[in-house]
């Protein structure tokens, strides 16, 4: 089954941000910074494209003593060929706007 869905807007910025330099090693927390996205929200992001094969996964164990080793992430074939896709397609068109709740007049 494939997945005809498009990404929601932060991965879609994730996915591009890879592809600007697709055979470097990027930091989750660099990714953060750069697009302006919570932690809270990128490493689910990251771990999602990660387990669908779109991402490359690995430990950075060369820190300065005291650090803990940190994950890195690159795209792979499909998340370059998925950062195409993207990049290709029409951005996604804004949800109509709500219509106003009805104003309820009531006399004096």
């Amino acid at each position: 089954m494939t997945r005809s869905r498009r990404p929601s807007a932060q991965t879609t910025a994730v996915v591009l941000a890879l592809a600007e330099q697709p055979a470097t090693w990027r930091y989750g927390y660099e990714l953060c910074q750069q697009l302006d996205i919570k932690p809270g929200s990128m490493y689910p992001i990251l771990m999602r494209l990660a387990d669908r094969g779109l991402l490359e996964t690995s430990w950075d164990t060369d820190v300065p003593a005291g650090r803990p080793p940190r994950h890195l992430y690159r795209l792979t074939g499909s998340g370059r060929a998925l950062a195409t896709e993207l990049a290709a397609a029409p951005a996604a068109e804004a949800p109509a706007p709500r219509p106003h709740p009805k104003v309820r007049w009531q006399q004096a």
